[in-house]
């Protein structure tokens, strides 16, 4: 069996492929997502992949491991989107997006190694299930910090819960893949 970090590797191996093929396909057109409209898209990612889990069906042939890439690719948009200036240009130069792409899937990694140590790999015992509940209330804390402003008292900021989201579909596409591997 792999590590979990050679896992994370593999995955984020595909995820950049793919940033890389969409942002040379399309340029950085989602830079013209305000903040609450990249949260919906991946709401909506979240919320299809409950939906399959709760009715063990789908009609729409689209991988469900396709919507947990989403979640992770459009993530780590949303933590870009953050970083960058209001008056940013809406195109990024392609090198300059793929760095920034690399910058947050290095600080993911790096939190992924920090909270696998103290959690001694938890989510191993958790249902997939319950992955998607955490993306989905991830989801509802960042809506919940859109509407106050980026305020929080106590809490973490956006960027932590975007974070969160991108470990916990990397957790769901390795239990996905341990148990395609054993089926």
């Amino acid at each position: 069996m792999k590590t979990t970090l050679e896992s994370f590797d593999e995955i984020m191996a595909a995820c950049r492929e793919l940033f890389r093929k969409k942002t040379m396909d399309y340029g950085t057109s989602w830079r013209i997502l305000r903040p609450a409209s990249m949260t919906d898209q991946l709401y909506i990612k979240a919320r299809r992949i409950r939906s399959i889990e709760e009715k063990q069906q789908q009609k729409v042939e689209d991988r469900v491991e396709d919507d947990y890439f989403g979640l992770i690719n459009y993530s780590i948009m949303a933590l870009i989107q953050l970083e960058l200036p209001e008056d940013a240009p809406i195109e990024l130069p392609f090198e300059d997006a793929v760095a920034r792409y690399d910058a947050k899937v290095a600080l993911t990694r790096e939190l992924l190694e920090a909270k696998n140590h103290d959690y001694g790999e938890a989510w191993r015992d958790m249902r997939i299930a319950s992955m998607t509940d955490m993306i989905l209330q991830k989801l509802l804390r960042v809506r919940q910090i859109e509407d106050n402003a980026g305020q929080t008292l106590v809490s973490e900021g956006l960027d932590a819960n975007y974070l969160d989201i991108i470990n916990y579909a990397i957790f769901a596409l390795i239990k996905l893949n341990e148990q395609n591997a054993s089926s």
